[in-house]
């Protein structure tokens, strides 16, 4: 089998427990946008924003540094699986002790909605520490799963963990207030504790599902031992820190503008905004969802197949069907948007201009993650701190020039500007350090190509579905057309 088609297959079943899982908790959005209003959505797209940048604090960086010391070190897996969960586990307790005497403070900080009490802000913030500090833990033997070639109880567990946040949502959101409504056996205790609307059972139904999911991986927790190696501890962290920052700075690019949104904007808008937007960017998640599938099974498989002789012209190869890839997804939900749209409630439509370019931003971080190949290989991690801190300093400042002034369209074009200038700045600087030969050309007409549809179809023919979908059945064509031969070869035995 050619190591494409081995890659191609991995990643096919990485991708289909990511896709259900990001696909069910899509349709979330959908009862959440007609359940709450707009302010109080905001609050939601604030927190998770907040949440998001503590994730990638937590981890540390250790997934990736984990992949890349299982094959520099081959005889030493437990040391490398120990050091790296003592790593993790060292920052939730700096984290906990950081965060829980003065949860007051940050709840004080983190509040942008008049009408929700303080108490209720304070407990949210409550689920919020502890359900990132279970998560955290979770990074490393879910990495061991991967590492293990188990991506089938690796779905089964994602899996688990939103059937169980979804079902939790559905009971609170719809079970129980029907239940009590009719007066059926039990309704008068119910009714004794629980609260129509209130948002806070939605962060606690994540708390329960994070806590499932540990409660899955113990397996793998419970093969940590006391063997750890100083030496190698201390080069892990070296390799880790530059990847925690540009992990960081990554998160910083994501959901910094939700955060900023909430607190440049007038107080009488700032939630509501934060709402609109938020609801809008869940579009976008299907393109998400596939960037974020190749991710998992790229990283494993890069690292694996890095001492191949050809690795280079594998990894220029994989990048081409990328692109292609990434760009028929690009036309293809932007074509739709007049039907996904529904999958939000209809006082949110008013945002759906962002739509096209929070896509076209994840094009660009996806043909982002594929390029970083290079300096993961070479352990020049310090290449992914400069290209992702510069994308946060283009993101910081001009989402504060431009916020005030334009509100959530700033947000959308910033994230396109930056990973745009991510994704160049890591292919000139990899073309020097580490040459690998991508067709340049090709990439680039596919990705112009695609550029030119999305406005047709959005623009000019004002987001028409029988129009868009014509432009995207000649985009498939003439695909078919310029890469059947290569395709059959590439996936074929040899």
């Amino acid at each position: 089998m050619s190591t494409a088609k081995k890659f191609a297959g991995q990643t096919a079943i990485y991708g289909i427990s990511t896709i259900a899982s990001r696909t069910l908790n899509f349709f979330l959005t959908s009862v959440y946008t007609r359940t709450y209003s707009r302010n109080i959505y905001g609050i939601f797209g604030s927190m998770f924003a907040y949440a998001s940048m503590l994730q990638a604090l937590l981890a540390f960086g250790m997934e990736t540094t984990f992949f890349r010391y299982l094959n520099k070190h081959e005889d030493k897996k437990q040391q490398v699986y120990n050091n790296s969960f003592a790593a993790v586990f060292t920052t939730t307790l700096i984290f906990l002790a950081a965060t829980l005497p003065f949860v007051n403070q940050i709840t004080h900080y983190l509040k942008i909605e008049k009408t929700t009490s303080f108490l209720d802000y304070r407990l949210y913030v409550v689920y919020f520490i502890s359900f990132l500090v279970i998560d955290a833990w979770c990074v490393v033997p879910f990495a061991k799963v991967r590492a293990d070639g188990r991506p089938g109880r690796y779905g089964f567990i994602k899996l688990a963990n939103v059937i169980t946040f979804i079902g939790l949502n559905i009971i609170f959101i719809y079970i129980i207030p029907f239940y009590t409504r009719h007066n059926f056996a039990g309704s008068a205790f119910i009714n004794s504790w629980f609260r129509p609307g209130w948002l806070g059972y939605i962060f606690l139904s994540n708390l329960v599902a994070s806590s499932l999911t540990l409660l899955l991986l113990l397996p793998e927790v419970l093969k940590l031992t006391f063997d750890f190696n100083t030496d190698m501890f201390k080069n892990m962290f070296a390799y880790s820190l530059p990847i925690l920052v540009a992990n960081f700075s990554y998160i910083i690019n994501e959901n910094l503008d939700k955060m900023l949104l909430g607190k440049m904007l007038p107080n009488a808008i700032s939630s509501e905004q934060v709402g609109i937007y938020t609801a809008c960017a869940k579009i976008s998640i299907f393109l998400s969802i596939f960037v974020q599938a190749f991710r998992l099974g790229a990283e494993p498989f890069f690292f694996s197949h890095a001492k191949n002789k050809n690795s280079g012209q594998t990894y220029a190869r994989i990048m081409d069907y990328f692109v292609i890839a990434v760009c028929l997804a690009f036309v293809g939900i932007s074509a739709n948007i007049n039907l996904l749209k529904y999958f939000i409630g209809s006082s949110y439509w008013i945002g759906l201009n962002v739509v096209p370019l929070l896509l076209f931003g994840y094009v660009s971080l996806g043909i982002y993650m594929n390029l970083s190949v290079w300096y993961k290989l070479s352990d020049q991690t310090k290449y992914g701190l400069y290209i992702s801190g510069i994308g946060a300093v283009l993101t910081i400042v001009l989402l504060i020039l431009f916020i005030p002034k334009y509100s959530y369209m700033a947000a959308a074009w910033v994230s396109v500007i930056s990973y745009a200038a991510m994704m160049v700045l890591s292919y000139v600087w990899g073309q020097k350090n580490y040459p690998i030969p991508y067709n340049l050309k090709k990439n680039g007409a596919y990705i112009i190509s695609s550029i030119l549809i999305v406005y047709l179809s959005f623009y000019v023919f004002n987001r028409n579905i029988f129009a868009g979908n014509l432009l995207l059945l000649l985009f498939i064509l003439a695909t078919i057309y310029f890469e059947g031969k290569d395709l059959k070869a590439i996936f074929s035995k040899r």
